[in-house]
């Protein structure tokens, strides 16, 4: 049987009589009386009993048409969800980003996006990069805002560059200084991001080629976290400067060139994207050039 003579099954029992039926499914009658036949011999039970006023479902044709029912309505919802991700303007977009890009960058993309392409819904996923590579790899994300450029089959579109600052108690011997080097970080206890972050990988990049030993004394997944638990006197932290003194910290230039940050959208460059994701791309690719991110 296939997925037809179940559609039949559903609407014979829903309207009792065969010729009515074969009329509302634009078949003839001994076609679909030959079609319920035949399923009733590959399933060895009688799924209607005839009368004379028209069939009536069996008990265990009551089994076999809910089952029926339930497969031919999942493939309805599948038809419609695939059709859904293939449509540019009415379809799904799955974006995976930073938490750090949650109150600034995202927000800012997806409200120009939405007065473009209304219709399109994104779905969105808000994890720490590891997570996001590894959505990336399964397919359950296609689309990314991220730092820094992932490793492996994935393209890479720049956005914006942040500057990575200082950030220290106000108490703090070094709250009136205005630069700093990050040798000179040598010994304090650092806040900063648990190992296997993105962001970890930049700060412990910085202080290896100074020649500094991380003495982590605190770590949080959330950077605003991080600025927090600095002004409260618990270490000082390495962030982008949209952070410093949120919460009251101080913050210090760095002088050094490469303490910086760069946030880009990556997404998997050996598969296809769906429609309404390459329209997000094309849309972002075009904003950039505007200068409008």
């Amino acid at each position: 049987m296939d997925l037809r003579d179940l559609e039949w099954l559903v609407a014979l029992d829903g309207l009792g009589h065969v010729t009515d039926t074969a009329a509302a499914l634009g078949t003839s009658q001994p076609t679909l009386s030959r079609t319920v036949a035949r399923v009733e011999t590959e399933l060895g039970t009688r799924v209607f009993e005839r009368l004379p006023h028209g069939v009536v479902t069996t008990p265990d044709g009551r089994l076999v048409v809910e089952a029926a029912r339930e497969v031919t309505e999942r493939w309805r919802r599948l038809r419609a969800e695939v059709d859904g991700r293939l449509d540019p303007e009415g379809g799904v977009v799955r974006l995976a980003f930073l938490d750090s890009m949650a109150t600034s960058l995202v927000p800012r993309l997806l409200r120009a996006f939405h007065e473009e392409a209304p219709r399109v819904r994104v779905v969105l996923r808000q994890e720490p990069n590891h997570e996001i590579l590894a959505d990336l790899r399964s397919g359950t994300s296609e689309l990314a805002v991220t730092s820094p450029r992932p490793d492996g089959p994935f393209a890479w579109l720049p956005l914006q560059e942040e500057r990575l600052v200082v950030v220290v108690p106000p108490s703090h011997r070094w709250a009136r200084r205005r630069r700093l080097r990050v040798a000179d970080l040598a010994g304090e206890g650092l806040v900063t991001t648990p190992v296997g972050f993105g962001f970890r990988t930049i700060v412990d990049s910085l202080l290896a080629e100074a020649g500094v030993t991380a003495d982590v004394a605190f770590e949080s997944a959330d950077l605003a976290t991080i600025e927090g638990l600095v002004a409260a006197g618990l270490g000082i932290a390495l962030v982008p400067e949209q952070f410093a003194g949120a919460s009251g910290s101080v913050g210090i230039a760095l002088d050094a060139p490469r303490a910086r940050r760069t946030i880009g959208l990556t997404w998997r460059a050996d598969h296809e994207l769906a429609p309404p994701a390459a329209r997000l791309l094309a849309f972002v690719r075009d904003r950039r050039r505007g200068g409008g991110l």
